[in-house]
């Protein structure tokens, strides 16, 4: 029976390591053709032209603009959670309030520096997005809202919100609240599920403004004070005051973390 010689699974390990990089590439390719003016540019044939190969080439690895498209949003996402949740890990362990704070402004300021990309996971680009897979729709209210969903567990555990729902809510309403619950936190109590989606419906609209520059006569490109007035509001609502502890993160040129605190002081923390 012949085997693989040395050099043969040289060779097999490089091709592998070239299709990794072409892949990545292309993704790479992608994600600044939506950056720059939404999916309504992207193409494969405009992808293929960035990373130098025939548009006949990625059609082997992704399955047209939607395969693309489907890799993206989960590379996106991944990269939304994982600024959100550095964002919580950077408070005091017990800190709930300093954590719900700087999570929510972490998804503000990202959604701000990104502004294609937020089309792409939850604004005007998401629906062109789920025509793309199965999977799209619930992602990144699983995602993310799973991310909180986690806070909203502790304010449970301590008693802080009601764990049942308004006995005058909406049969239709009451119904698709246990829709949401289902894909984001079926263990967490339906009253706990509509105080997520009453802070969510003020944090995205607020969010919307901020990134398609609504109100810019007014605000400028500056948010901070109108968001500050919002979760002055929300988190009472929620069982706790707004901390004098908690920190907001930036990320450096080189990707350090500066931690800001309340008072406007940046102090260098560490890497990602």
């Amino acid at each position: 029976m012949a085997t693989d010689t040395p050099h043969t699974a040289r060779g097999g390990a490089r091709r592998a390591r070239l299709r990794e990089q072409l892949m990545q590439d292309s993704r790479d390719a992608a994600r600044e053709i939506i950056a720059a003016g939404g999916l309504g540019g992207l193409t494969v044939k405009a992808v293929a032209g960035r990373v130098g190969v025939t548009p006949a080439a990625l059609y082997r690895y992704f399955d047209g603009k939607h395969g693309l498209v489907r890799a993206l949003y989960g590379d996106i996402t991944a990269e939304l959670i994982s600024t959100v949740q550095t964002a919580v890990e950077h408070q005091d362990a017990d800190d709930l309030s300093a954590k719900l704070h700087a999570a929510t402004h972490a998804v503000l300021a990202w959604s701000v520096a990104h502004p294609g990309e937020f089309s792409l996971l939850m604004g005007g680009g998401f629906p062109e997005a789920t025509e793309s897979g199965d999977e799209i729709p619930q992602t990144i209210s699983r995602e993310l809202g799973g991310l909180f969903a986690r806070l909203f567990v502790e304010l449970v555990r301590r008693e802080l919100i009601d764990s049942e729902v308004d006995q005058d809510m909406s049969e239709a309403l009451r119904r698709q609240l246990v829709v949401y619950q289902q894909v984001v936190s079926p263990r967490l109590p339906l009253g706990a599920i509509s105080a997520m989606i009453y802070c969510w419906r003020q944090i995205y609209g607020l969010i919307c403004m901020a990134v398609n520059h609504h109100l810019a006569f007014a605000f400028g490109g500056d948010y901070e004070a109108l968001f500050e007035e919002m979760m002055a509001d929300l988190l009472p609502r929620l069982g706790v005051l707004p901390s004098p502890k908690r920190r907001y993160l930036k990320v450096g040129p080189e990707g350090q973390i500066l931690v800001q605190t309340p008072r406007g002081e940046m102090v260098l923390r560490n890497h990602y």
